[in-house]
Parts: structure tokens; sequence; C-alpha cells
């Protein structure tokens, strides 16, 4: 890895690269390389960590989107990383490896659910309108994804208010003013098990550590269909409105066992 040619390309999209030896704070991440985004007195900034035999090779870069394409290899493992700048910070995302990306624009789309590539062909949007945070498709708002469903009718004693909604890693969750959610699996979760378990792991949990009741537990539901409206707040990204019902998804790094090396959460 060339450290000065990184450096360069990073430049190009307005960042700072850092390449370090160990991380600078206790994160998930593991394997070849570990990418992060950190701050200091200057402000943000990408740090990289890698092992010597990984390999690190920029595929894209897009000073104008102020984004750029990481290949890491590792033998005959490859991992694909966007990085880039969304709103108000810089971002990392891992893409999924069965997406055969090799730009910029590609790993966007890789990132994207198929239900959200659906929506937009149907309404036709072109490339340029398919890259931005709000068409006729879908509203953005970092890692979600929110598709209008017109005439979806709800049960309102089952609203929600003020609800989190959390892509279970740790990172800070996204607030809806109204959510309704459906279908989906119960688990249970606390800080030990943010993923959440089933009910027979849980079980098996208590019985093994009379101090697990203790933990701070909370009922959820798993991959529920989620739908939500009025207003929708993240520290890190401007407040959006949904006017009516929309359906949200998440984009596809969970997908991704690159996203095993990014440190970042947001």
């Amino acid at each position: 890895m060339n450290t000065n040619f990184l450096d360069i390309k990073f430049a190009r999209i307005g960042a700072r690269l850092k390449v370090a030896d160990h991380p600078s704070r206790r994160g998930r991440s593991s394997g070849a390389v570990s990418l992060d985004v950190q701050t200091d007195r200057k402000g943000e900034f990408f740090e990289i960590v890698r092992r010597p035999e990984a390999e690190i090779t920029v595929l894209d870069v897009q000073p104008a989107d102020r984004h750029l394409l990481l290949l890491v290899r590792e033998g005959k493992d490859k991992s694909k990383f966007l990085c880039g700048h969304d709103e108000r910070h810089w971002f990392v995302a891992g893409i999924p490896e069965s997406a055969p990306v090799g730009t910029v624009r590609q790993a966007k789309e890789a990132l994207k659910p198929a239900e959200v590539q659906t929506a937009q062909a149907r309404r036709g949007l072109r490339a340029k309108a398919r890259c931005r945070r709000k068409n006729a498709a879908f509203i953005r708002q970092g890692e979600w994804f929110f598709l209008p469903v017109p005439g979806f009718v709800v049960d309102e004693m089952l609203v929600l208010v003020n609800e989190p909604l959390r892509r279970g890693n740790g990172g800070k969750p996204h607030w809806a003013e109204f959510c309704y959610r459906t279908g989906g699996e119960t688990v249970y979760v606390c800080s030990r098990h943010p993923n959440g378990v089933a009910e027979a792991q849980y079980k098996g949990i208590l019985a093994d550590s009379p101090k697990a009741k203790g933990w701070g537990w909370r009922t959820m539901r798993r991959n529920p269909g989620v739908y939500v409206k009025g207003l929708v707040r993240h520290a890190d990204h401007a407040t959006i409105t949904l006017h009516g019902w929309h359906r949200v998804l998440m984009n596809t790094e969970d997908q991704s066992k690159a996203m095993r090396n990014v440190a970042f959460l947001d």
C-alpha cells in the first residue's frame, strides 16, 4: 500500500487520511483492514489500520460527489468500501460481496435494497435522480430509505410515538414521530445482546445465570414490517418530514462481510 497515493486520493474528495498500526479506539472491526472515522482538533478524518499482507486500491474517485471506492485484497478475499460525505459527516459503508461493483455510482446502487431499486425503476428515474436523497421513488436519511405507501391503513391504537429506528449494532438511532410495526419475530434485547435473542435462548440465559434478570431486557420485534410518518430526526442528518405512511428499509451494508472491518457507527 502506497500511503502517499492513498493520501492524494482521499485529498481529492476533501478528506484527511491517517494510516495507523493500531486502532485509535476499541471497535468492532477485525480482519485484514480496519476502517474508521475519527475526530481530532482539525475535525474528522479517515483512519485505516491494516495487516501487512493486505493490499488496498482505490477503484474510483468522484471529487464533486466527495466519494471514493476502496478495494481491499487479502489472498483470495476481496472487500469493497464506499467512503464519502453525507450531509454533515464522513462515513464508511461495506459493499455486499455479491454485487459486481467497480465505481462509486455502482456502489451506491448496490447499497439500495431490491425494493428501492424496483421503485425507482417503476418511476423511470435517471441516474442523477437516483443519487438524490429525495426523489419520486424514495426519501433517504443516512442508511434508511423511506418508500411512500399511498392508501396504507393502520390500526391507530397500535401506532407508536417517538419510536427509534435501530440497525442493532450500537449506532445512534433515528427517531420517527409516528411508527407502525407489523409481523416479525419477537426477540429479547439488552446491552449484552443488542441484536436480540429468541425466546428459547433468552430462557436459557436466565436459567444459566440468575443475575441475567437484571440486565435490563426489553422485548422487541426483529425484521418486522416498519412504516413511519411525520418527522424523522437524527443528530447527524437534517430532519425530514414524511407526509403519509412510508415503508422503512435499511441499506444493504449489513449483508456485507466487509462490515466486520468497519468501526464507524453513525
